[in-house]
């Protein structure tokens, strides 16, 4: 315990060490000096004799030793020292002061070499060895005041906020293997990023330019075909993935059982492009997979509606697209039971519209509200209900879009085991908000087929998925794994995922998904992300200074092991994020932040040896005119049917 009387006795005890220091060098130097001494007058017969009597200790026998006691007694004394700490106090000046003392010090015996006066002589040794003696003084003090503790020395708390991660490469026929580096107290380690169980999906998410295509997306299109996965590709910026996905198949059919084939849907280059019918007759079983079907076009065309299902002139549209789908299925075996069909029925009269659609019972409930308003002349509500459908649909009447969409050169079914196939869907940015809403119709009915049992491995890839409508994919993700469905799913931001899905949809996507890698976000995203990624220990330390003493604080507590304004600020090809395991291969380091180390000069090799997606067929305007007339006298032959 550190008592008044304590402190005090340490004081006389440092106070007597110096003294005695003191008294050493008087004597040493009187001893040395005496012929210099006796020429001032200072050669009393009482010191004589004190000094005769310490000249014959072996402490006084030379100059060295006698200094060397004195320093040690300084030195003893500055031990037990205390001084206010001051920060302004820098190392460099300490051990300035320190290095002139020892050299005048302990090289001042040189002075007596020298010729002159005994006087002479004894001033300039006496001048060095006290100039020595006062800047070791010096020195040891400030040595006592220096503050060793640094607590600006990591700004940015990133020691704190280093953890242990996945070091170990975990694989298996399934999985997706990131290598990645990252930061362990000041030192960098090679780390992995181990998606051993894609089936419990995963959701990428980076801001423009953080890097999840280039180093995720693409090494999950790599990884997935060279282990023998279907997959359904979604290409927003069409080519950029699209053609890793051919050049990659094309280098590992062998690792197929049925070698798969590459099908391409684009509507811009019809040649590269093929033919699809999303409403295939045969593949729907029951009028609830024609609602499906309108709503996901209907709410792909109008993304506003998302947010108000259920309600009347919500629904109403729907309906009647659903009833116009369903007519067609029944219509001749469902021989014209096509989207352009579709458009172009929805556009006829009335009177010539109703009759037709009344001649399929299991329709009736659903035109029933319709027929009647058309019939109490309630003309204002009947466009109410049909008009926004109408509008909306017309958006799609397009020659391009006709042809791609009437044709059947595959069907959708991608995981068939005996015919199992890589589909890409080809996206334009600058036409996403009509090609996103057919696109949304190819994606709704592949993911029906292919959540199926007893089917191959597949891999489903939605790049900036938010541009696409795919209703119910969260029952997705929740009910694939056991089907052996990979669900990958980029986005840009949280926010944009609820501006255009609304936030019960978007929460629960991002609730649900088991894998989650992150570029750089921010706000409420990067806030969301920290606290997935929990807390570890941290060390704090405080300092306390005050005129006498200096006291120090450490302690421990949890923060967050990658708090948001980190996450606001990675780089891009740096990622945070957490990833699931299984039963099978348990992980205990899920969470991780690491740079994924991409090999670019392979990579850039690979590109180099791709090879162009090859030209379905040869196409010329004249042929897709030629479609796009036919279909409509194919609508004209069917209501002058009914009309007969």
């Amino acid at each position: 315990m550190q008592t008044g009387e304590n402190l005090q006795g340490l004081r006389h005890v440092i106070d007597f060490t110096r003294l005695l220091s003191l008294v050493v060098l008087l004597l040493h130097c009187y001893i040395t000096c005496q012929t210099a001494c006796r020429e001032w007058g200072l050669a009393f017969p009482v010191l004589e004799r004190i000094a005769a009597n310490f000249a014959r200790m072996a402490l006084f026998q030379g100059t060295l030793p006698a200094k060397a006691g004195a320093f040690l007694l300084l030195a003893i004394s500055l031990l037990g020292a205390k001084g206010k700490k001051d920060e302004e106090l820098r190392v460099g000046a300490i051990l300035a002061a320190l290095l002139t003392g020892l050299l005048f010090y302990f090289l001042s015996p040189l002075a007596l070499l020298l010729p002159g006066s005994a006087a002479g002589i004894a001033i300039g040794y006496m001048a060095a060895t006290a100039t020595g003696y006062l800047l070791l003084l010096f020195a040891g003090a400030r040595c006592t005041r220096l503050l060793r503790l640094r607590l600006a020395r990591d700004v940015f708390n990133r020691l704190n906020e280093s953890f242990p991660q996945e070091e170990r490469l975990l694989e298996n026929e399934y999985s997706v293997n990131l290598p990645a580096h990252y930061t362990l107290q000041g030192k960098s380690r090679r780390s992995w990023i181990n998606i051993i169980n894609p089936f419990r999906a995963l959701l990428v998410i980076g801001t423009p330019g953080a890097g999840k295509s280039y180093f995720v997306i693409r090494h999950v299109i790599t990884q997935h075909l060279r282990k023998g996965f279907a997959m359904f590709l979604y290409d927003f910026k069409y080519d950029d993935l699209s053609r890793i996905a051919y050049n990659v198949l094309l280098q590992n059919t062998d690792k197929y059982a049925v070698p798969p084939r590459f099908y391409l849907i684009n509507f811009d280059d019809l040649s590269r492009s093929h033919r699809c019918n999303p409403l295939d007759p045969d593949t729907m079983t029951d009028i609830t997979d024609a609602t499906e079907a309108s709503r996901t076009i209907m709410l792909g065309l109008n993304r506003e509606w998302i947010k108000k299902q259920g309600d009347f002139f919500v629904e109403s549209p729907i309906n009647f697209v659903t009833a116009i789908i369903w007519f067609l299925k029944k219509y001749q075996h469902g021989r014209y039971c096509t989207l352009p069909h579709v458009i172009e029925l929805m556009q006829a009269e009335y009177r010539e519209l109703f009759p037709l659609l009344r001649t399929e019972p299991e329709i009736e409930v659903l035109i029933n509200p319709f027929v009647s308003a058309f019939e109490h002349q309630a003309v204002d509500q009947l466009e109410g209900q049909v008009a926004s459908a109408k509008i909306s649909m017309a958006r799609l009447s397009s020659p391009q879009l006709y042809y791609v969409l009437s044709g059947n050169d595959f069907t959708l079914d991608l995981n068939n085991p005996e015919e199992p196939k890589v589909i890409s869907l080809g996206n334009n940015p600058q036409k996403q908000q009509v090609y996103g809403a057919v696109l949304s119709l190819y994606v709704a009915k592949a993911l029906k087929l292919v959540n199926q049992k007893n089917r191959l491995k597949s891999s489903l890839i939605f790049d900036e998925f938010p541009t696409i409508y795919v209703n119910g994919i969260d029952q997705l993700i929740a009910t694939a794994r056991a089907n052996k469905v990979a669900t990958t799913l980029a986005v840009q931001d949280y926010s944009q995922l609820k501006k255009d899905y609304g936030r019960e949809q978007a929460e629960v996507v991002m609730n649900i998904v088991g894998n989650v890698i992150s570029g750089q976000v921010a706000g409420e995203t990067a806030r969301q992300l920290s606290e997935r990624f929990g807390k570890v220990v941290q060390q704090r330390e405080s300092i306390s200074i005050n005129s006498s003493d200096t006291s120090v604080s450490r302690s421990t507590q949890l923060d967050a092991a990658i708090p948001p304004a980190t996450i606001a600020s990675l780089s891009s090809g740096d990622f945070v994020g957490t990833v699931a395991d299984d039963p099978h291969c348990r992980i205990e380091l899920k969470t991780f932040h690491a740079a994924i180390r991409n090999d670019h000069a392979a990579i850039g090799r690979e590109e180099r040896a791709y090879v162009e997606i090859p030209a379905v067929r040869d196409i010329d305007l004249v042929t897709i005119q030629e479609n796009y007339h036919l279909i409509k006298m194919q609508v004209e032959h069917i209501l002058q049917g009914a009309g007969s």
